[in-house]
């Protein structure tokens, strides 16, 4: 993982940077949102507006993955194996 402006990120999403419109950087970016919204819900129990946020995001990432798996099938589990998202 390479750190860049004080993020983390994975190897392979640096060369995906140049198609931002790709499914897999957007779940990508979808993944590092949930994953920064769960650590401040975490320490924000009662921060309900940001809850609904984060419902919100887990839903379109769920609606992309859907896509992506019944696209291309391929595509999807080498992107659930390197975000480390789903149980295999």
């Amino acid at each position: 993982m390479k750190k860049k402006g004080g993020r983390k990120i994975l190897g392979f999403m640096v060369k995906e940077e140049k198609n931002r419109g790709s499914v897999e950087f957007q779940v990508f970016s979808f993944t590092n949102k949930i994953r920064r919204l769960a650590s401040h819900l975490e320490l924000h129990k009662k921060d309900f507006s940001s809850e609904r946020g984060l419902r919100i995001l887990l839903g379109k990432r769920r609606r992309l993955l859907a896509y992506l798996a019944k696209k291309n099938r391929v595509r999807y589990k080498k992107l659930i194996s390197q975000l480390n998202i789903r149980e295999q």
